[in-house]
């Protein structure tokens, strides 16, 4: 039985909520808006933190970072299946990596040659990498996927698995990855674009299967459409972080611990574990529950559809771990990451 006198925060009492979007396409790969015009519209929509995260290519954005507005070095990779047949019917899993360090713009696992998309073979003289290793050669298989999360590690990036739906990826794809900080709960261009990118069953299979991830909702915007366009793909998914200052170490830092939890719309105000139960204050919602390892869960909703604003949630040690979510009168779910018990007594 968990009992604990004093509260365990789950999110950070101390700092500041920065809202982020940690999936970002724009000219420098296959997006519609240039990185300039990206900030203006995130900056716009009350957003402090984006990662640009274009194909293939890690070109730093240094020139956007403001008081107000930082940017994280990132790059998408891809790794797709070689078969004769339309793209359409090819398993591919994406990943994007985002440095943790902003000194750090060597990209890896690249290759000299192929592998860039839309302009991103115009930037490959800004490209940073090692030239003493021979181009990196992709293979849709699982070691090659797992190789790739391993150096990624090795070389100080925060790697998250991206849009499994889209991807045509199953059960049997993704449960032989390993070792990925974060995968996505929600991707909001696969989401508005019909592929029922909301993947809480997925983010659930993973951890139970034993990996011990974060999850993240992310835009994934290429902005093709316009902004008042019933199909725009930015501002649906993003993360709040908990951080100290809008800086990039201490938001990096953050993102390493799990300092954050993942939106298309709700916000946790405030998140701890006390006597065996978690509290949570939130924006109007519908519902509240806890998911866990087992089965067992517990729901929190008004009478007669009134809206609520916190919750009281049990938790018992063989939940081996819980994790919370939310869901407000339009549909629109907030995540928590999930917790592990062992790691909390």
């Amino acid at each position: 039985m968990i009992t604990k006198n004093s509260k365990t925060y789950l999110l950070p009492q101390a700092g500041n909520f920065y809202k982020a979007n940690l999936h970002c396409h724009s000219t420098v790969s296959d997006g519609k808006l240039s990185p300039e015009e990206l900030k203006k519209i995130y900056k716009d929509e009350g957003y402090s933190v984006v990662a640009f995260t274009d194909h293939d290519v890690l070109v730093p954005h240094d020139d956007l970072r403001d008081e107000e507005f930082l940017p994280l070095h990132g790059y998408e990779l891809e790794i797709t299946e070689e078969k004769a047949l339309d793209f359409r019917f090819l398993k591919t899993a994406h990943m994007t990596l985002v440095a943790l360090d902003e000194n750090n713009l060597t990209q890896i696992c690249y290759h000299r040659e192929k592998y860039f998309i839309g302009n991103g073979a115009k930037y490959r003289g800004e490209i940073k990498f090692d030239k003493s290793l021979p181009d990196f050669e992709r293979k849709y298989t699982p070691e090659c996927v797992n190789e790739v999360v391993k150096t990624a590690h090795e070389k100080g990036f925060f790697i998250t698995y991206c849009h499994p739906c889209w991807s045509l990826e199953n059960y049997n794809d993704y449960m032989n990855y390993h070792g990925f900080d974060a995968m996505e709960i929600y991707n909001n261009a696969s989401g508005v674009g019909g592929f029922g990118e909301y993947n809480a069953k997925i983010y659930d299979d993973m951890l139970r299967g034993g990996e011990k991830l974060f999850c993240v909702a992310t835009d994934d915007n290429h902005n093709v459409h316009s902004i008042k366009h019933l199909m725009n793909d930015s501002f649906g998914g993003f993360v709040m972080i908990k951080a100290e200052a809008l800086e990039y170490g201490d938001i990096t830092s953050a993102l390493k611990r799990g300092d954050f939890y993942a939106s298309q719309g709700p916000q946790f105000f405030d998140l701890y574990l006390k006597d065996g139960f978690v509290y949570a204050s939130f924006s109007p919602c519908v519902t509240a529950y806890i998911s866990c390892a087992n089965r067992r869960t517990h729901v929190v909703c008004g009478e007669m559809g009134e809206l609520i604003t916190e919750a009281k949630l049990p938790v018992t040690e063989d939940d081996v771990y819980f994790r919370v979510t939310i869901t407000d009168k339009r549909g629109r779910h907030a995540n928590t990451r999930a917790y592990f018990i062992k790691d909390l007594i």
